[in-house]
């Protein structure tokens, strides 16, 4: 056998961009990105902006073609381009070539930009047309809810659904900046802005003890939607989740582990079988809640820190208990449980769960003890549950 190999590295440069008001036209930030390495001939540059924003915004579009209309090095190609929000648009590739059509009609390439502003699942479905077009253009995420800033907007990942499995077809392709304006945090339902709340707690307890204990000291302020606070949550989990995606060694997840989907495998789940009536950052809290209660069954984590970690959440806002956590398979089992292998099979290999041995402590396990996660689930029932909720429905 005759062979050739040879190691190929490639280095990505991966940032975050703190500002308020993007697209005031005093404000530099979005400029000096696009006219990075700028040339000669104008920069040209594709918006699409999520519809529930521009719904909540109507002058946005005004406001995104007067930006652009102050610089003759910047050419916005059309006027921003209206897509639909919310997880539905990841339901179907169609979407995806709605967004291609017009990189390919009007002659976006590697040089030029495709921006996308709004919620983290739009953000997937263009990140995943950006990638693809031309094998990869300039990609610019400008998240605008608080899940979306804090978490997927600032990962590396893109998606949609098919299959009825979550983020079935994607790529891991860092964006080129995301641009996190906090200014759109005012505008949100208070149902969003708690969404990324989920999130940050995830990763501050599997990374980081002391930002567990700031959320904890910070939650009735968080409750009650304090901008200070929220900022500071938004800022501190982006931080942690990059760091994660720099120091990990494996950020495009070849191995078999993903510790930043600490109660993802129920999560995801959960949204497919409520059809994505629970939002992500709901279904993350109640798969947070699940694991945690889980670690405490198997002697990993103290009682004391369990009842930490729910009194949290649950001061937090979030409702603990669906009706889908229960729906049971034909054969009597519990359907939830169907996302663990389904979460193994996403990266292949063995199964790879993130459970706590400690506030702050993630680890990795690479097998559930089904009676004791079927006890989690009851602990959960039990102490969330409300009365009009107490049917178990059997569910295909």
């Amino acid at each position: 056998m005759i062979q050739i190999e040879r190691q190929v590295q490639v280095s990505y440069r991966h940032r975050v961009l703190f500002t308020k008001g993007v697209f005031e036209a005093s404000n530099p930030v979005l400029r000096d990105l696009l006219l990075e390495g700028f040339k000669s001939d104008p920069v040209k540059v594709l918006v699409i902006a999520d519809d529930g924003l521009v719904r909540a915004y109507p002058e946005l579009s005004g406001q995104i073609h007067r930006y652009f209309d102050q610089y003759s090095d910047i050419d916005l190609v059309c006027p921003a381009i209206i897509a639909e929000g919310g997880e539905r648009v990841k339901n179907s590739y169609f979407h995806v070539s709605e967004i291609q059509s017009p990189i390919d009609r009007y002659h976006i390439d590697r040089h030029s930009y495709v921006i996308a502003i709004g919620g983290g699942a739009l953000l997937d479905m263009v990140g995943l047309a950006s990638a693809t077009a031309h094998r990869g253009v300039r990609h610019i995420r400008i998240p605008t809810t608080t899940l979306s800033q804090a978490d997927s907007g600032v990962g590396v990942k893109n998606g949609i659904n098919a299959f009825g499995k979550k983020n079935f077809v994607g790529t891991f392709a860092p964006p080129f900046a995301v641009v996190n304006d906090l200014a759109w945090l005012r505008g949100l339902s208070e149902r969003d802005k708690r969404g990324g709340y989920s999130e940050a707690v995830k990763v501050a307890l599997i990374r980081d003890q002391a930002f567990f204990e700031e959320l904890e000291e910070s939650a009735e302020k968080l409750a009650s939607f304090d901008d200070e606070s929220m900022e500071r949550l938004i800022y501190k989990c982006a931080e942690l989740h990059v760091n994660h995606i720099a120091s990990s060694g494996d950020p495009f997840e070849f191995g078999s582990a993903r510790p930043l989907d600490f109660g993802h495998w129920a999560a995801h789940k959960l949204e497919q079988l409520s059809s994505y009536s629970i939002r992500h950052g709901e279904a993350v809290a109640i798969g947070i809640c699940l694991d945690v209660i889980y670690s405490g069954l198997v002697g990993m984590l103290q009682e004391a820190e369990v009842d930490r970690v729910l009194n949290l959440i649950e001061m937090l806002g979030f409702e603990l208990y669906s009706n889908e956590l229960h729906y049971t398979t034909s054969e009597g089992n519990y359907t939830v449980l169907k996302g663990l292998e389904e979460f193994r099979e996403h990266l292949g290999g063995e199964l790879t769960v993130t459970l706590l041995e400690g506030i702050g402590k993630g680890t990795e396990v690479h097998e559930i003890n089904l009676p004791k996660m079927n006890q989690a689930m009851h602990i959960l029932r039990d102490r969330f549950q409300s009365d009009s909720a107490k049917i178990v429905l059997a569910h295909p």
